[in-house]
């Protein structure tokens, strides 16, 4: 028997939040039925008015309170709410904290057969100071009269909120901006129209190495011919000298994807240098490398932490992009190896393995499945595997690896609590969960990585 709907689209009704979301927004029940309410915080009584009513859950906008959690406080952002970036910046920041733990449990309670009670869930490991910390920022364009906006769209909309200066970003990434954004505008160069497809100009992505002071501009273009690039470029290194790389990349699709596959280098290096603790990485226009420097040094520093080398080790890091995390644990591992399907990516990981006189780390292009199970009939058994997946997790053939390679230790970093809790439970019969800690490279936002810790049964 289907489920009876009791809410009506418009309805208005009293509800308690009892938690957040995995996207942020207050859950509450109403008559057994799931209410999203965006805004809401864990604690309030409010009354709603239901915006959007489905099967099994309804969405519903904040009409009045009724009482308000202690921990609520005012968005210091003047585009918080409007432009999409950030959900929690109306929620005091210890208590943020708390509730990404929470949500990480909540994904386990739902995904998992396991104890959850049981578990060592660590408190998460926050920012002394959470603002300006993203050193890489992607704005869209608009033009109007004559005028080019730069900036993000609006919640679930392709309405551009224009962006002075945006609080969660690095200081040179909203500088440089704001520059490239003048420059485009008195070089008078067409901006793209969405609605349209037409114009030139559609993103302007900006990437500060936050250690070394380099700034690289790539300018996304809906067609490779842009007019006067070299005048364009030398103009923007005349008011930004901290550009070090200039780089166009072509992306004439109708879609959400920011890059396109021709990268074209247009002035200065075709890199930016930026260091980690004491390893240093050449980022490319399209290279992947964490959003949040000063995190990225703790979660790496967990993932060592929950590796428990000795110097013996044997070590595959599986999606290891430019090799970050194997570098990092190099030092204290006997060999590691890592592989990863993007093949631009292994080329700039044995580049920074070389260039750290780092000589026990070999990567390969490829998938883990059919690396592994080759080196294991080599004679080679891995110790400790290291995953940070994309946010869909690890798949089924690599977790199905894992159960034949059988490393003692198996160190997972997510940064998505649902995916996290579907692959623990699908390696529980081998692997048991010693601990989970959190950390928090996005504050402000919904967003929660996890380092686990995850150790092999005895047989």
């Amino acid at each position: 028997m289907k489920k009876v709907v009791t809410i009506q689209k418009g309805q208005q009704f009293p509800l308690t939040i009892k938690r957040l979301g995995i996207n942020g927004e207050g859950v509450g029940y109403f008559k057994k039925q799931v209410v999203f309410v965006p805004g809401a915080l864990p604690g309030e009584e409010v009354v709603v008015e239901a915006t959007n009513v489905q099967q099994k859950f309804a969405e519903a906008k904040i009409r009045r309170f009724r009482k308000k959690s202690p921990h609520r406080v005012k968005a210091p952002c003047p585009h918080y709410g409007e432009c999409g970036g950030c959900q929690l910046q109306h929620l005091d920041y210890s208590e943020q904290l708390n509730q990404k733990r929470d949500i990480v449990i909540q994904a386990l309670e739902r995904h998992t057969k396991l104890n959850v009670e049981k578990l060592d869930i660590r408190p998460t490991i926050g920012m002394e100071d959470p603002w300006q910390y993203r050193n890489k920022s992607q704005f869209q364009l608009k033009a109007v009269k004559g005028k080019v906006l730069a900036g993000l769209y609006g919640v679930d909309s392709h309405r551009l909120v224009s962006i002075q200066s945006c609080m969660v970003q690095h200081p040179l990434t909203d500088k440089v901006t704001r520059i490239v954004k003048n420059v485009l505008t008195d070089f008078n160069i067409p901006i793209y129209d969405e609605r349209k497809r037409t114009g030139l100009v559609r993103t302007i992505v900006v990437r500060a190495g936050v250690q070394s002071g380099q700034v690289q501009v790539v300018l996304i273009t809906s067609k490779k011919e842009l007019p006067r690039q070299k005048l364009l470029a030398e103009e923007i290194i005349k008011r930004a000298p901290e550009v070090k790389s200039i780089m166009q990349n072509v992306n004439g699709q109708k879609t959400s994807l920011i890059f396109g596959d021709e990268t074209f280098h247009l002035h200065g290096e075709e890199a930016i240098q930026e260091t980690l603790g004491d390893l240093s990485f050449e980022l490319s226009a399209r290279a992947f490398f964490q959003l949040n420097p000063t995190q990225t040094v703790k979660l790496y520093d967990e993932v060592k932490k929950a590796a428990q080398l000795t110097g013996n080790e044997k070590i595959v890091d599986a999606y290891c992009g430019v090799g970050t995390i194997g570098l990092w644990l190099a030092d204290g591992a006997k060999e590691i190896r890592g592989m990863d399907v993007i093949e631009e990516s292994i080329i700039n990981a044995n580049e920074n393995a070389q260039k750290h006189g780092i000589q026990n780390a070999t990567y390969v292009t490829g998938k883990a499945e059919k690396w592994m199970p080759k080196w294991v009939k080599e004679g080679w058994r891995p110790d400790v595997v290291v995953v940070d997946p994309p946010r869909t997790g690890c798949d089924e053939a690599f977790l199905k690896t894992i159960q034949k390679v059988k490393p003692k230790r198996f160190v997972y970093v997510s940064c998505n609590p649902s995916t996290l809790a579907k692959n623990i439970q699908y390696l529980a019969d081998q692997y048991k969960v010693e601990y989970i800690q959190p950390v928090d490279m996005f504050p402000h936002t919904a967003h929660v990585e996890c380092v686990v810790q995850m150790k092999k049964n005895k047989d």
